[in-house]
This record gives C-alpha cells, structure tokens and sequence, in this order.
C-alpha cells in the first residue's frame, strides 16, 4: 500500500516515525510525499504541552478529509497523544482506524494488515519495554544529518512534565547497538549525528552504573565519515568534568551545550523538582566556558509557573540578561493534567505567563544581536544545506547551530557548493537570527 506519514513534535518522536517508515517499507509498502496519494496515513501525535497536542488533533482531522477527498483508506493515530489518551480516541476520533502509543512503533505493520480487514486495535502500555534494536529506518531529513537516539524515556519526573508517563522509564541503548546504527548512517552518506534523548547526561546509568555518555561520544568519534557529532539536551547537574573534557578535546563533537535550565530561582527549581540549584547551574556555566571558551550555549526556559511571583521572574530576567544565552527558548507554563503542578496553588493568568514569555524572548532578542554581530570577520565552518533562488545565496548550519531550531548562515561562493558539503564561509553582515557571508579557500 502506498504509506503517507505526518510526524509531529520531537526529534525523538521523529525517530520512531522514520523506523515505522521502514519497516513498511521492507515490508514491501511505499512511502509517498503527498497524503492525496496515500492509501494509509499515519499522524505520529505529540501529547507534551496544550499547544503540541492541539496540533496533532488538527492534523489528525486534516488527514481524515482524504478518506473522503483521496484514496485513503485507514488513518493510524501513533506516538505520545495516542499513548496517552488511548482510551478516549475511538469515541473522540472515530475517524481514526487504529491506535499504536509510543512503546509500539514496532507494530506498525501489522497493526495496518488487521486494520485493513476491519478491525479496531489499540495497542498501549508498553512504553517501559526494552528498545528494540536493528529495526530499518528511512531518514527524513536532509541526507546528511541524522537523529541518532541513545535512550528513550525519563527518571527525573519533573512536576511539569508528563514524559515519564508516556514514554516510561529511563532506558539506554548498549553503546555498540548505537556504534552500529551510527556507521550504518555513515555509510549512506550521513556527515552529522546529532545525539538525543530525554536527558542524554544520564546516558548508561542503567546499563552501566554509571554516567557514560562520554565513553558514547569516544566510540562515536571513531566512525569514519562523520564530521560533526551534536549532542541535545544535557541537564547541568549531569554534565561531569570527564564529559566536558571529552566535548573540549574531540574535533568532531560541535561544542554546542543544549542545556535546559527551565528557572533560576532555587525555589522554582526545588517546586519544579529540577535536581539542581542556581549555584550549580552558574558554577557549570562557568566551568564549560572556562575549558571550552568557543562553547556555545543553548536553553530553555518556562516562564509563569505556578506561584512565581514578580521579584522571582525578575530574578530569572536578570540571570539571562547577565549569563547571555547563545540560544534560548521561552515557553509559557502548560498546565498538564495528571502532573503534580497542574495541582499546584497559585496558577497565573495566561496574559501574565504570555507576558513574561514575551519579555524574556525581547531581552534575547537583543542579545542574540550581540552575540551575532561579534560574529563579524569571523570565519566559520558551514554545513550547506541548498541554494535559495530568492535571495541567490547558499544557505547552511555552522556548529553553533543545530537543525531546525537555531540561525541559518547565508553565503555567497563563486563555485557550485554541493548540498553536504562542509564549507568556510567569512561573516560579513549578521541580524538577530541568522549570519550573512562569502566562502572563503582556507
């Protein structure tokens, strides 16, 4: 059957979705682009925040329409929204054919052979199982990068977040099951892997007994053919002087710190159940810009949690208008249902959280500027990416910046530049969020 897929929210959940692809596509499915052409389209739902899980139920209803207008025939709901809400779908959704939550990707293929012979199925509740391990995958991202999952899951049950009951435990891959998948992706041509996980820092904790995400990255630095390694979400109180000395001395490893913080205030954090403190958080700042002075730093942050009162989200403010992010990104609190803070006393009005968001982003703004424009004369290495006929320049990622989420690089070159190709292009003109230069010969 022709297969089209829609895969929403996080680089992990789009892992899953490129192996749900190719398991289908081994077992002789095709997968098309256009969802008029498919016969089955899959929505690989994300259930984090209000925002993401609105977005999968608008998508779910938008790919429901070509069961009247296309030749669709069954539309599979998969991923964390269906985990989460299995039991509310069939009589929410009755568009929706077949549930698979996020432990059974796997199934993929013959939840679609009995669903194509009437039956209803709901598969959930596996999301603690063991990962499995040599499942094809298509890549669905550009040739040359590639998600490289370590870990699936969570331990830290932050009072916000709902990841632990809908992705499970903490659970690590071995480090040669990844070595493999990672070499296979450099034989077909992938140049960076860019390393996830829930909280990649705790990487082996459970296999190994202890934190081992340096020993990974070593491994991975052996792998012929990869240029750069990018590692995302590394939790500060996680980060150990052997991982930070490993991230130093490893050209291949981009020295790109993903490092959300979520608050500042000791209180927050504690109320939070973040399993760190301001002190901690500024000493580990410290630390990687001391051994690593090129480290770029990105973060996250929750503005208008429950009880934050005014002179707190001041303290936040200042934090970041000192430390000075490379990158951040601010969202407002969500209220999740089912987590201890949706419970908590003290709710802020949505205006005051939107507010606060606002003028977090507002102060980065002018930072990023900063840090952009100290950029001038540079010159960098760039990933090309492709041409943009609008502007007649070639466009790319530096090591500062990771796919999807930070600033692009635009350069002009007197060659052709090949999609893929690593580049060292001269900063001549910088805004906000992205650079502007030329190629240069080194």
């Amino acid at each position: 059957m022709k297969i089209g897929m829609v895969s929403l929210g996080c680089p992990k959940n789009q892992t899953d979705a490129e192996t749900m692809l190719g398991i289908l596509t081994e077992c002789g499915h095709t997968p098309v682009q256009y969802p008029e052409e498919a016969e089955v389209i899959i929505v690989n739902t994300c259930g984090f925040i209000d925002p993401a899980k609105q977005e999968s139920i608008d998508a779910v209803l938008e790919m429901a329409e070509y069961k009247k207008s296309g030749c669709c025939k069954l539309l599979i709901m998969t991923g964390c929204l269906a985990e989460r809400y299995h039991d509310s779908i069939k009589e929410e959704l009755p568009e929706v054919d077949a549930v698979l939550g996020a432990g059974d990707y796997d199934k993929i293929a013959e939840v679609i052979e009995q669903a194509a012979e009437g039956e209803y199925i709901c598969l959930w509740g596996h999301q603690n199982c063991e990962i499995p391990e040599n499942l094809p995958r298509i890549i669905t991202t550009a040739s040359h990068s590639a998600y490289l999952k370590i870990a699936d899951g969570c331990d830290n049950n932050c009072t916000y977040c709902a990841i632990p009951m809908i992705r499970g435990h903490f659970r690590s891959r071995k480090i040669e099951d990844i070595a493999a998948e990672a070499e296979e992706l450099s034989k077909n041509g992938v140049r960076e892997l860019i390393v996830i996980a829930q909280d990649t820092t705790r990487y082996g904790v459970d296999l190994y007994g202890e934190y081992s995400l340096d020993k990974l990255l070593m491994r991975l630095c052996e792998i012929e053919g990869i240029h750069w390694i990018r590692v995302h979400y590394l939790y500060a109180e996680a980060i150990t002087d052997s991982l930070i000395e490993v991230m130093a001395e490893n050209e291949k490893i981009c020295r790109y710190i993903d490092m959300p913080i979520q608050h500042i205030n000791d209180d927050i954090l504690r109320r939070m159940a973040r399993r760190t403190n301001r002190r901690e958080i500024e000493q580990k700042i410290a630390k990687i810009r001391s051994k690593m002075p090129d480290a770029v730093i990105r973060t996250s942050i929750i503005a208008g949690f429950p009880g934050e009162s005014e002179e707190q989200f001041l303290e936040l403010y200042d934090f970041v208008r000192d430390i000075k992010f490379d990158r951040m990104g601010v969202f407002a609190y969500s209220k999740e249902e089912d987590t201890p803070a949706a419970s908590f006393e003290g709710q802020l009005d949505e205006e005051v959280k939107e507010e606060r968001r606002d003028r977090l982003m507002e102060l980065q703004q002018g930072i990023s500027l900063e840090r952009n424009n100290a950029k001038i004369g540079e010159v960098i290495e760039v990933l090309c990416e492709g041409y943009d006929e609008d502007n007649f320049m070639y466009y790319g990622r530096s090591r500062a910046d990771s796919i999807g989420v930070d600033s692009t690089v635009y350069f002009a070159a007197e060659d052709e530049v090949e999609t893929g190709s690593f580049v060292w292009v001269q900063i001549l003109d910088a805004d906000e969020y992205d650079l502007t230069g030329k190629e240069i010969r080194k």
